[in-house]
This record gives structure tokens, C-alpha cells and sequence, in this order.
């Protein structure tokens, strides 16, 4: 069985706990190809993730199942760099349960540009919209 589970969330597809999580458990790493940051301001794309002011992640490749995890206001996981700064994994930040949404913030200057202005699909947003 996998630990993840890909399926429809409130903002699209959405990454889910196949199994129990507690506080500070691996979750999964974000994988994709190295590219410098030039390389993807020029490609541009929504799974980008920035390892330091050189080089990104692009991790469009669908086997990135990482990608899947939405952002939200109030996530249950966070994102930690190697200390080498080549790779991200996700941890969880507190207990997750089996059919539990993983989730994490995407950070201030993704949500400003891309997640605010067409507003916040995340489970804490959306019941404050109701």
C-alpha cells in the first residue's frame, strides 16, 4: 500500500494520508529536475520550488506525487531543505491521520502572487467564506 493517496480536494487534486503520521514524521520529498532560477523564471509554472536564490526544483513530473499537496493557511505538514539546499522534504507538523488532506503553506510571496488574488481555496478560507 502507499503512503499517499492523489484525489480531488477543495482546491483540485490533493495529496492524502494513507497511513498515520505523527509530529515530525517524513512525509514524502518534493522531487523534480534541478534548474537554475533563471531557467525557471523563464519557464515559469506553478510547481516550482525555490531551494535558495540559485537553483529551484521544477517538479511538474507528474511522479513528483509531492506536487499534489495544496497549500492552506493552516497546514498540518512544512517543507525543509537539505543542508546541502538540493533537496525538500516535507514533515509533518503535527499528527495526521489516515484520509487526512497533507498540506502546507506555500509561503508569503507564492500566496501573495498567485493564491491570493484569485482567492484561497483552503479548508481554513473556505469555511470563513460560508
Amino acid at each position: 500500500m502507499d503512503d499517499h493517496l492523489v484525489k480531488r480536494s477543495s482546491a483540485g487534486l490533493g495529496l492524502y494520508a494513507n497511513r498515520q503520521y505523527a509530529k515530525g514524521d517524513l512525509i514524502i520529498e518534493y522531487t523534480g529536475e534541478r534548474i537554475s532560477t533563471d531557467e525557471g523564471n523563464r519557464r515559469g509554472g506553478k510547481y516550482l520550488f525555490e531551494l535558495n536564490d540559485d537553483w529551484m526544483i521544477d517538479g511538474k513530473d507528474r511522479q513528483n506525487t509531492a506536487r499534489y499537496i495544496n497549500h492552506s493557511c493552516r497546514p498540518n505538514a512544512y517543507p525543509e531543505l537539505s543542508e546541502d539546499e538540493t533537496q525538500v522534504h516535507i514533515y509533518a507538523k503535527k499528527k495526521i491521520s489516515p484520509g487526512e488532506e497533507i498540506t502546507y503553506h506555500y509561503g508569503k510571496g507564492y500566496f501573495d502572487i498567485l493564491i491570493k488574488p484569485a482567492g484561497c481555496k483552503c479548508e481554513k478560507c473556505a469555511s470563513t467564506t460560508d
